[in-house]
């Protein structure tokens, strides 16, 4: 099993790759996302010393419908939209990977954290060697064992949720009662928890799991 943090160039033209160069010292994270056909819809936010600037040039940009700002910090900007630019969506089906959200871009450059077996990283390599996509590879773990597919956190929220009932039916926890007991807000609970569950499904359909009912 391998636990992979590739950072990959964007291709010139994307809404991502214009704001992030445009704006090379700010943070943008993708928070959620959902393909939708020729459009997707999104959140994301913006982390940056002129979050209202980034934010103003982000609404502005000829690929983003309908772009609503939900939140303005002095140092934050949280967005919801629609854009035309769905090549990452593209990127990451043809590869076979969920994304694991958020995804976060900067300075024309995101990064793609992937978990699953050395045959489909090695796929995904030779992907972007043929497509010509410039990258590189952050960190990389390779490991038989499964305790090692996740993360301290992610094993301690899921393993209280688990205990709780918050993967019952009906639910015996709610996302509000995790994220409280970890002192957490519900956005971050929830991206944990999902995190995690994509991590457990991506070793099971793709790696160990998959072996065993084979």
């Amino acid at each position: 099993m391998i636990t992979a943090s590739i950072w990959i160039e964007l291709p010139e033209g994307y809404y991502i790759t214009d704001l992030s160069q445009a704006f090379p010292d700010a943070t943008f994270r993708l928070l959620a996302g959902v393909h939708t056909g020729e459009t997707a819809v999104e959140l994301g936010e913006i982390i940056a010393k002129q979050p209202t600037a980034a934010a103003e040039q982000f609404a502005a940009h000829p690929t983003v419908q309908e772009y609503q700002q939900l939140e303005l910090t002095d140092d934050r900007s949280l967005g919801k939209y629609e854009t035309t630019d769905t090549g990452l969506y593209a990127f990451i089906e043809d590869s076979s990977l969920p994304p694991e959200f958020p995804i976060t871009a900067k300075d024309g450059w995101f990064q793609l954290d992937f978990t699953g077996t050395r045959e489909r990283f090695d796929q995904l390599r030779a992907g972007l060697d043929a497509a010509g996509m410039a990258y590189e590879l952050h960190s990389l773990v390779e490991s038989d064992e499964s305790s090692a597919l996740l993360t301290s956190r992610q094993r301690e929220v899921l393993d209280t949720a688990m205990r709780k009932g918050y993967f019952e039916v009906p639910r015996q926890c709610t996302l509000a009662e995790l994220a409280t007991q970890f002192e957490i807000d519900k956005s971050t609970a929830s991206t944990i928890i999902r995190r995690g569950e994509n991590r457990i499904l991506q070793w099971f359909l793709a790696g160990q799991g998959q072996r065993t009912v084979g």
